[in-house]
């Protein structure tokens, strides 16, 4: 199954924090990276804190959306993330943002992410890697880019 994982960071060196996410993706059972957007800057959104670093991977799995969830965690906790509120800021956030075509709610689990499309730190580095992805039962990526256009977002490698 093909999945899209965003990838941000704020706390500590963010920018070491999202390459290590991407490193450990890379080693984890079950999951093969498959492409890695460049890395953008980005202010907090509904947030504080410093700025974000962020990406998107794609990936390919064997794993079950729940499964693939619980690995993302798993490398979260690694890097000490902490949830003490809603959108605090974080030293490692990994958001199952896609997973196939497959539109998902659980209680712990929604997919397509539910505020993906009100997000240029996830539909800018989305569609550098696939200019023509569609959200399952919303349509192309694309058409949801002028809604974020007023949010600044800087590639920074």
């Amino acid at each position: 199954m093909q999945a899209w994982i965003g990838i941000g960071a704020n706390l500590g060196d963010a920018r070491a924090n999202a390459e290590d996410a991407i490193a450990r993706l890379r080693c984890a059972p079950g999951i093969t990276v498959t492409a890695v957007s460049s890395l953008y800057r980005t202010a907090p959104i509904d947030s504080s804190g410093d700025d974000y670093i962020n990406a998107v991977a794609r990936v390919a799995t064997t794993l079950a959306p729940q499964a693939l969830l619980d690995a993302l965690f798993d490398i979260e906790q690694a890097h000490g993330r902490e949830r003490p509120y809603r959108n605090a800021p974080r030293t490692l956030d990994l958001d199952l943002l896609l997973y196939g075509d497959d539109i998902i709610a659980t209680p712990t689990l929604t997919v397509p992410h539910p505020r993906m499309t009100e997000r240029a730190f996830v539909l800018v580095p989305l569609l550098e890697i696939d200019p023509e992805v569609v959200v399952p039962g919303l349509g192309k990526a694309a058409t949801f880019c002028a809604r974020v256009a007023d949010q600044r977002i800087d590639k920074v490698a």
